[in-house]
């Protein structure tokens, strides 16, 4: 499809033509595929401080004592940013299209969904959003949660099982369901 001018209707060539990432955002892309997501992935679950190593050499910002299980799945590193004494579980999904702030001793469990990335479905071209996603300290995000682009999540707030966040979420509360609504203090 080219060329429309009709709002309904997505304009592929427009949206694949568009550039979205510069050369070095390319490049590294490339390489954390290659060399750092394996390096990454292919540890015993104790080697923690090998993969902040790793990590932190691919331009993530990762506290002391933080603890990422081998098989999260971290989409960007340098878009990534961890508090000290933060835990990130098993198959958890940190797709950094943009930058993810989690704060400190905060966890995310597993299966999580953090997903900084999303189109604009108002444009016929569906150009790429990267809005950030932020994560006080002391959240807990449970399993099977999804945390949506541009979503600030105060400290202290636990975001039950499987809820779908999509807007901001204040402190020291609980959340859930689809969507999330406050269910309780913390």
């Amino acid at each position: 499809m080219t060329g429309t001018d009709d709002p309904t209707q997505v304009d592929v060539l427009a949206n694949r033509a568009a550039r979205k990432w510069s050369r070095s955002e390319l490049v590294g892309r490339v390489l954390w595929e290659l060399l750092g997501g394996p390096l990454f992935a292919w540890t015993p679950r104790p080697l923690w401080f090998w993969r902040r190593l790793v990590l932190r050499s691919f331009g993530a910002q990762i506290g002391s004592k933080v603890h990422i299980h081998p098989s999260a799945r971290i989409a960007i590193p340098w878009n990534l940013r961890v508090g000290d004494h933060t835990a990130i579980g098993d198959r958890a999904i940190i797709y950094s299209l943009g930058l993810i702030t989690i704060g400190r001793r905060a966890t995310v469990s597993q299966h999580a969904h953090l997903c900084a990335g999303s189109h604009n479905f108002r444009d016929p071209a569906m150009a790429l959003l990267k809005p950030p996603i932020i994560l006080g300290d002391d959240v807990w995000v449970c399993a099977d949660a999804f945390v949506g682009p541009g979503v600030r999540i105060g400290d202290g707030t636990v975001i039950g099982a499987r809820a779908v966040v999509m807007r901001e979420i204040q402190s020291n509360v609980v959340v859930a369901g689809n969507p999330a609504i406050v269910v309780g203090q913390r």
